[in-house]
């Protein structure tokens, strides 16, 4: 595929925008070439400024469950805009999705809506902090929660492809009351509890890991960090901004039957604007400003357009479950087509898949934890990436990131993606 005006249009990109990008995955770095620069899309399919077609299995990192520019997102869309489209001024649309989403998520009791999920992460945390008087919290080595400072340590996704497992900028001060143990492993938390014994706010967890590639849980890893985090008077904090509303209508909590005290969701509640929220207990709740000391604010938190596309896009999947069984259907395909040429090939790759989500890691390491999916080949994942790239298909730039199907993907979009993969999968041999 010739890509002449996406490097003309990187080129451009990078005079005035560091890097040429406004996230850095979006560069294509980890994978060795220039980013594609996107023109439209249109259900599964996404068009570069060169014309080039691919099935697309970003999906916006995981939101655009029902595809690209799908009408039902859309519905009313031009209506509410000629009403205005921000007041800095509360709206009924804004209570209309959160009481959708308090009664898809029985954990949820109210919500705030913020701009994205790095600011509901990190108001989750705060709120967690304020709530308890303790300072300290623990994430997982490999998690990614957003880039606001004290998250950003031994996190996930682009901090990991490019190599910044702490970024310069966050300070030794902000960064010494993050607390970071091993997912799936109980121990590593029971220790970091043992060793700052009432200090513990919370603990922050992607249920599924989905910022290390996809990492499935143990269940009783979950359970477990529900008895510990009671048993010491912290909070437990999903951060379902990738999972929310994709692995089921109730999100991992639903799917695991574990209602944690804080929830974070991102931008499937919007269709795909930028948008998120946090919300979970009462009396947690209601220590957030203005009825209580912490503080959160923001000026285009709970936007109108935003909000009227989230019921549209909520609405929908309440009324057509089978949408989940479609997600399932082709998740499954394309796992069992890719497993089936990772054999035929020998080719050391493992599959992982839980609902909507997968990955594909080259190793042949059982995949659990941070420390297996960074045993993975990235100059392989590379070659892959451009080989997939050519044949139509527009994978993850990186290794360390999900792969998504959407409603809109067809049985013969799959059969086509499984064809190309075994011919990218040969030149690897």
């Amino acid at each position: 595929m010739e890509h002449q005006k996406s490097i003309a249009c990187f080129e451009e990109a990078n005079r005035v925008i560091p890097g040429g990008v406004n996230s850095p995955v979006r560069a294509f770095k980890s994978v060795g070439m220039p980013p594609i620069f996107v023109d439209h899309a249109e259900g599964s399919k996404l068009w570069d400024v060169d014309g080039n077609v691919y099935t697309d299995y970003i999906c916006s990192w995981g939101p655009l469950i029902l595809g690209h520019a799908s009408d039902i997102y859309y519905e009313g869309i031009v209506e509410a805009l000629k009403k205005g489209d921000t007041y800095g001024a509360p709206t009924a649309i804004e209570t209309a999705l959160a009481e959708m989403i308090t009664q898809a998520y029985p954990s949820m009791e109210m919500v705030r809506m913020v701009n994205s999920g790095t600011e509901a992460t990190m108001s989750a945390i705060r709120l967690a902090r304020g709530y308890t008087g303790r300072e300290k919290f623990v994430k997982f080595e490999g998690c990614y929660h957003g880039h606001s400072d004290s998250l950003l340590v031994k996190s996930g996704s682009g901090t990991l492809t490019y190599g910044v497992p702490t970024s310069p900028g966050v300070t030794a001060g902000t960064a010494k009351d993050t607390l970071v143990a091993t997912y799936n492993d109980l121990e590593s938390v029971k220790q970091l509890f043992a060793e700052n014994p009432g200090e513990i706010a919370c603990v922050i967890v992607e249920p599924v890991a989905g910022n290390m590639g996809v990492v499935a849980p143990k269940q009783e890893f979950l359970e477990g960090l529900r008895a510990i985090t009671q048993a010491e008077g912290a909070l437990l904090i999903f951060d379902e901004v990738i999972t929310g509303f994709r692995l089921a209508y109730g999100g991992a909590q639903e799917l695991f039957g574990i209602q944690p005290d804080l929830t974070t969701l991102g931008k499937i509640i919007g269709g795909g604007m930028p948008v998120g929220a946090f919300g979970g207990r009462r009396d947690i709740m209601e220590k957030l400003a203005p009825l209580g000391p912490v503080y959160q604010a923001g000026t285009l938190s709970g936007n109108p357009i935003a909000m009227k596309m989230g019921i549209n896009t909520l609405t929908y999947l309440k009324n057509n479950p089978g949408v989940y069984t479609i997600l399932e259907d082709r998740a499954k395909q394309l796992e069992e087509g890719f497993n089936a040429n990772i054999e035929k090939t020998g080719v050391k790759a493992k599959m992982v898949r839980l609902g909507g989500m997968s990955a594909l890691f080259f190793t042949d390491q059982e995949i659990t934890d941070f420390a297996s999916v960074m045993t993975s080949d990235t100059e392989m994942y590379s070659r892959y990436f451009k080989a997939m790239l050519d044949l139509g298909n527009l994978m993850p730039p990186s290794q360390f990131e999900g792969i998504f199907v959407s409603a809109a993907h067809t049985e013969a979009d799959i059969e086509k993606t499984v064809a190309d993969n075994l011919e990218a999968l040969k030149t690897l041999v």
